[in-house]
């Protein structure tokens, strides 16, 4: 048979280096088995000329400059077909152009060879070509592989120009689009053109499939059941990395297109965006057939890696694959590894302009996309126990490759305002069951600073996990801080007594606030042990309880205004640091020192800072060596920031901002802030000479700039500065910066949500049982009460009205029965979250006991 007749765009050309793969093909006609080619590397002087080899029968192909050796029904033809590349030249005067692939289904005529395996997988092929590693990849064996060349110049052979690719539809149904034959017949054009400067780069027409006839062509193969023209649609399509951009990718008009720098807006990625979805959606509802299709796809364009595309193209087509609904299945996860692989090897720049493109995904897509992630991740990190993923051994680069592409993801997320998504949804739970110290140890290993860690991409991490981190951390510096003490009061020989291993805190009810400053100003060395609390005069024994109430009670007494350190905000229901520094600055140390021992000891505080409060103690997260070093400072503060604060003010600024009339005539504004705090109203310049600059409509940002700043930053920069040195002289630690500004409110102010249902699921039982009378109406009472009263029943209960991070599912919480005692009100031990609960003969008494009992509930007692 004539070579020349081969459809050579379908042929292999072979592995360089690790496997040679002759482009022997098994056609359906007869074909000699020793009509083989036998190729050599060479550095031809001329293009398209035969070269000096041992035989005069060798031309170079100038496309792949691959010398072949012609046999003798070749040699006299005038026209060659290159068996590596598919270009067609003139062997005499060295002209190329490139093959149109014919209009017929060409697995009609080819049948390939099947490359596989010892396993009857396609690991070992890849090798090299994606990472290196040698893997698996279930459910697609038989994957039919064109591995690139390692020649710097070779390409895909480029779409001709008026090329076509059309598919007909036939007697069996299922056509690419429309349901009668003859002349009704649609195109799906995967591309046209050619490129014009030299370079084979590749080059895309302007007509392309649109989405209604894609639409249309799903239709017909639903209804028919007749997939087969689809799937070589997307066969065609994601074949490689030019297909897939000449499918998607609009066409920029000639005039303002340079081929030699065709660079991608980063707020536009010049695609058919609404044709992508369509695309994905109808391949999510599509059969596995065609999934598998798309697969082999897949893997194709990513062995063919070498080819020469326009600027961003190659991140073009990752971008669409990255979408592809295939990856949400566990059989296709081998080769999703290797997408992420090609995605994190791009450059920096490439990077960056990924991370605009995902601002422009549907919040939906955007969703999808993180939660496909994440769960390779954790099924990555959990293998199922059938084996069917390639050892762990073999894959430890699938969950950092994984964890990159999630941090440009993360990335492309907080850079818009608002945040498509609430940052928990990057959360992946199943890591907390990981050895979360192991990984933060290997996160703070200066000796092998290379290794991976989960706490190196912290988004992933969920509250809880980074609660425990932070708990482990504190009992680990609480035992190093006992231990010195221990040592020290060995080496002075003296008797070590049991108090040395805690904070201990003595204090008078009638003096809290006074006794407690003392206490942790004298004992300043302590404040990383343990805390244990004893007010002078009451027997309690502090096993977690007193240290609740004595935080409850001082943090309510702190706040009162006549220590004047705070001012309440009633419009936003929040406190804010006041202007005029009524309090000293030791005691806003205190308030940072009772933040820090809180979470360091994992207790939950009632305060109403807002949220901004946060921001400015990780701001920065660990304190800096330099004294003169600005802290709690944030950077470029907005009028939503100030709004949490005094909506009233932050609506009159957004006013002063889009006010159309004249600023100056109409408003009489100087450079200058005015507040009221307990009555009393005090003005502060903005500006040196304030007074005596107005503002107008040219200068009028300017004023709104400094009057935040001033509010946020410069005012209350003393005592902030003492609150952020109060709260870091506890909880110094690394794993603070794991957190955002949002999780630290959530560790130190326990989570907003009540749910009482999730409550009721994991408390146990003490002489009852769940379905006893008495715990039945009890459940019915609590639940039936007001939000204020269900509070009280957890302050009276736990010590604490505030549910704990991770939920009330994270209380453990015990109703014991008392015998014999029913005129009794019911009792609470608060340090093991123990409520004693007598058998109250009916529900209407039950509930009179239980709300005078957590409404009156103050002090402790031994029985």
């Amino acid at each position: 048979m004539d070579p020349s007749s081969w459809n050579w765009e379908l042929i292999f050309p072979p592995l360089p280096r690790l496997i040679v793969l002759r482009p022997a093909l098994v056609m359906t006609d007869s074909l000699h088995s020793d009509q083989d080619h036998h190729a050599v590397r060479d550095s031809p002087k001329g293009l398209g000329r035969s070269t000096n080899t041992s035989r005069s029968d060798s031309v170079t192909c100038p496309a792949c400059h691959v010398t072949v050796t012609l046999s003798k029904n070749t040699e006299g033809r005038r026209r060659l077909v290159c068996p590596y590349c598919g270009a067609t030249y003139n062997h005499h005067e060295s002209q190329i152009r490139v093959m149109p692939t014919p209009t017929a289904d060409p697995l009609r005529h080819l049948r390939l060879p099947i490359v596989q395996d010892g396993s009857g997988n396609i690991g070992s092929l890849m090798v090299g070509r994606l990472g290196g590693v040698s893997v698996g990849v279930p459910d697609v064996h038989g994957i039919m592989i064109r591995p690139g060349s390692t020649t710097s110049c070779t390409s895909l052979p480029p779409i001709a120009k008026e090329h076509e690719i059309r598919y007909d539809n036939n007697p069996g149904g299922g056509g690419v689009v429309g349901g009668g034959g003859g002349e009704d017949r649609t195109i799906f054009r995967i591309g046209s053109g050619s490129s014009e400067t030299g370079l084979l780069m590749s080059n895309y027409g302007e007509e392309q499939t649109s989405r209604e006839e894609f639409m249309q062509a799903v239709s017909q193969a639903t209804k028919t059941g007749n997939y087969s023209n689809l799937m070589r649609f997307y066969s065609r399509t994601f074949d490689s990395y030019a297909n897939i951009c000449a499918t998607f990718k609009q066409m920029t008009p000639p005039e303002l297109t340079d081929p030699l720098n065709d660079l991608a807006f980063l707020e536009e990625p010049e695609l058919n965006m609404e044709l992508v979805y369509s695309v994905n959606d109808a391949l999510r509802n599509s059969p596995s057939i065609v999934h598998k299709t798309v697969l082999k796809a897949i893997v194709n364009a990513l062995l063919d890696d070498k080819q020469k595309l326009y600027a961003q193209d190659k991140v073009r087509a990752l971008f669409i694959i990255l979408q592809n609904p295939i990856f949400a299945a566990q059989s296709s996860y081998t080769v999703l590894a290797h997408v992420l692989r090609h995605v994190t090897s791009l450059p920096n720049p490439d990077h960056q302009v990924l991370v605009h493109w995902f601002r422009m995904l549907e919040v939906s897509r955007l969703r999808m996309l993180v939660r496909q992630m994440t769960q390779f991740v954790t099924i990555r990190q959990f293998p199922p126990a059938d084996r069917s993923l390639p050892p762990l051994s073999k894959s430890k680069w699938w969950i950092p490759a994984a964890a990159r592409v999630l941090a440009l993801i993360n990335a492309a997320n907080n850079g818009c305002q608002p945040a498509l998504l609430h940052y928990s949804e990057f959360y992946n739970s199943a890591l907390d069951h990981v050895d979360l110290m192991q990984e933060y140890w290997r996160w703070q290993s200066p000796e092998r600073p290379g290794q991976f860690s989960y706490c190196q991409y912290p988004f992933m991490l969920s509250i809880v996990a980074k609660r425990i981190i932070l708990t482990k951390d504190a009992e680990h510096q609480m035992i190093l801080v006992a231990r010195r003490s221990l040592v020290a009061k060995v080496a002075r020989h003296q008797t070590p007594q049991i108090d040395i291993f805690f904070l201990n805190i003595n204090v008078r009810r009638n003096y809290l606030v006074a006794d407690s400053l003392k206490e942790i100003a004298s004992k300043q060395k302590d404040l990383k042990k343990k805390l244990r609390v004893s007010f002078v005069g009451e027997p309690g024994l502090d096993m977690g309880g007193l240290t609740k109430e004595w935080f409850l009670l001082l943090i309510r007494d702190i706040f009162q205004p006549e220590y004047g350190m705070f001012v309440y905000y009633p419009n936003s229901r929040c406190y804010w640091f006041s202007l005029a520094q009524q309090g000293s600055l030791r005691e806003y140390n205190l308030i940072g020192v009772l933040m820090g021992l809180a979470v360091y000891n994992s207790i939950i505080l009632d305060l109403h800072f807002p949220s901004i409060c946060y921001r400015k103690l990780l701001s920065p997260p660990v304190v800096p060596p330099l004294d003169s070093a600005a802290v709690g400072v944030t950077k470029d503060p907005s009028i939503d920031d100030l709004a949490e604060i005094m909506p009233d003010v932050a609506h009159g600024l957004r006013e002063l901002l889009k006010y159309e009339g004249s600023v100056e005539e109409d408003m009489g504004l100087s450079f200058q802030a005015s507040l009221q705090e307990y009555d009393r109203i005090m003005t502060y310049n903005l500006k040196e000479n304030g007074e005596h600059i107005p503002v107008t409509n040219e200068n009028r940002e300017e004023y709104v700039r400094l009057y935040l700043d001033w509010v946020l930053n410069t005012a209350i920069y003393a005592q902030f500065r003492a609150f952020y040195l109060g709260f870091h002289s506890v909880t110094a630690s690394n794993a603070l910066i794991m957190l955002r500004p949002e999780e630290v409110e959530m560790l130190v102010c326990g989570s907003p949500t009540l749910d009482l249902h999730e409550l009721r699921k994991v408390t146990e039982y003490d002489e009852y049982r769940p379905d006893d009378r008495v715990i039945q109406d009890f459940w019915s009472v609590l639940i039936s009460l007001p939000l204020e009263l269900q509070k009280k029943f957890l302050l009276f209960t736990t010590g604490s009205d505030r549910i704990p991070v991770g939920g009330m599912g994270e209380m453990n919480m015990k109703i014991s029965r008392m015998r014999d005692r029913e005129e009794n009100l019911p009792e609470a031990h608060t340090c093991f979250n123990q409520l004693i609960l007598p058998e109250y003969p009916n529900k209407e008494v039950l509930k009179k006991k239980l709300i005078i009992a957590i409404s009156n509930a103050e002090g402790f007692g031994l029985e």
